[in-house]
């Protein structure tokens, strides 16, 4: 399984990098997870876009899904398409609501609205706490977490590797369930760890690295440091609590996940 960071800034994009946005590949099969601000130009500087498999949300919030009209502009309008877009639609996977949260995002006025259906061009599929589904290679569990909106950490295993991502959460029961004994978690750690942060909302590195080792993770993974956040501080908090490898990614990061190794193959690593 390969992990490719496409996007990794906390709540909005910042002023080096796309917000959220990953890409999970394996046996020739491609999952987008998030369409963060900036993702798409980030997708198409390593693949066709065309090229995805599936699109996968784990909730609505625009720092993980703002970039979803323009793939539409390009599904619907491109001029030269590998294939008939309209034939082959992309499948999408999200919480509830996620195809009236896309049509009410890309129609300009309330008239548009009504007859606005980017069905022509997705296949929309909503997620359901702890239900599977099967894509390729990949078994993915989506399991609710902890946040304002409807929101789901999901599990992605192949026969050779497991990947567990947070989502954006608070602390809770589900996330050990979520990452339990998985060779890399994909953690959000928005802030540093104070009393003065609003509970159900995000985690802190102390709250990432007491996940990892709670759930015997193999590797943590730090994403979704807001840009005001000290990432040097959110890593130390981390490795204050889980004494396996802990990195902070970057755009451009590349991790091969297997059982027996995780490997960084490309960007900067720590």
């Amino acid at each position: 399984m390969l992990l490719t960071i496409l996007g990794c800034s906390g709540s909005l994009p910042g002023p080096h990098g796309p917000a959220s946005g990953y890409l999970v590949e394996a046996d020739g099969c491609r999952l987008a997870i998030e369409l963060g601000s900036g993702v798409l130009a980030s997708l198409q500087s390593r693949h066709d876009v065309f090229s995805l498999d599936a699109l996968l949300f784990s909730h609505l919030h625009p720092d993980h899904c703002a970039d979803f009209t323009t793939l539409a502009v390009i599904r619907r309008y491109h001029t030269h398409p590998p294939h008939d877009t309209r034939e082959h639609r992309l499948p999408v996977h999200g919480p509830t609501g996620t195809a009236d949260r896309f049509a009410r995002a890309y129609a300009e006025t309330a008239d548009e609205l009504l007859t606005t259906d980017l069905g022509d061009v997705f296949e929309f599929r909503t997620f359901t706490d702890r239900a599977v589904t099967r894509i390729g290679p990949f078994e993915i569990t989506a399991v609710r977490v902890d946040h304002p909106t409807e929101t789901y950490g999901l599990r992605i295993a192949t026969k050779t590797a497991t990947l567990a991502y947070t989502g954006d959460t608070g602390p809770c029961e589900a996330l050990s369930d979520l990452a339990r004994d998985v060779d890399v978690l994909l953690s959000e750690a928005t802030w540093t760890h104070s009393d003065d942060r609003p509970p159900g909302t995000h985690l802190s590195g102390v709250q990432a690295g007491e996940l990892a080792t709670r759930a015997g993770a193999g590797r943590l993974l730090l994403t979704h440091i807001a840009p005001w956040t000290d990432r040097d501080a959110v890593l130390a908090e981390a490795r204050s609590r889980f004494t396996g490898p802990v990195d902070v990614v970057n755009q451009g990061d590349t991790y091969a996940v297997d059982r027996s190794e995780v490997r960084v193959i490309g960007g900067h690593g720590n």
